[in-house]
C-alpha cells in the first residue's frame, strides 16, 4: 500500500470516527463515543504511516 493510500484510509477513519463519536454523544452511548475516539486514533496512526512512507520515498 502506498503512502497516499494510507493517508486516504487514515482520513476516512478519522471522519468516520468523528461521526461515531458525535452519535455516541447524542444518544448518550459511552461505548459508541469511545469507539469513535478509537477509530479517530487509528486514522491518525494510518495517516502518520502514510507520511513516513512518502518521506522515505523522497530520499
Amino acid at each position: 500500500m502506498s503512502g497516499k493510500d494510507d493517508k486516504a484510509k487514515g482520513a476516512a477513519n478519522k471522519a468516520a470516527g468523528k461521526v461515531k463519536e458525535a452519535a455516541g454523544k447524542v444518544t448518550g452511548s459511552e461505548k459508541t463515543e469511545a469507539k469513535g475516539k478509537m477509530q479517530q486514533a487509528k486514522g491518525e496512526a494510518q495517516k502518520g504511516k502514510g507520511d513516513v512512507k512518502e518521506s522515505l520515498k523522497k530520499k
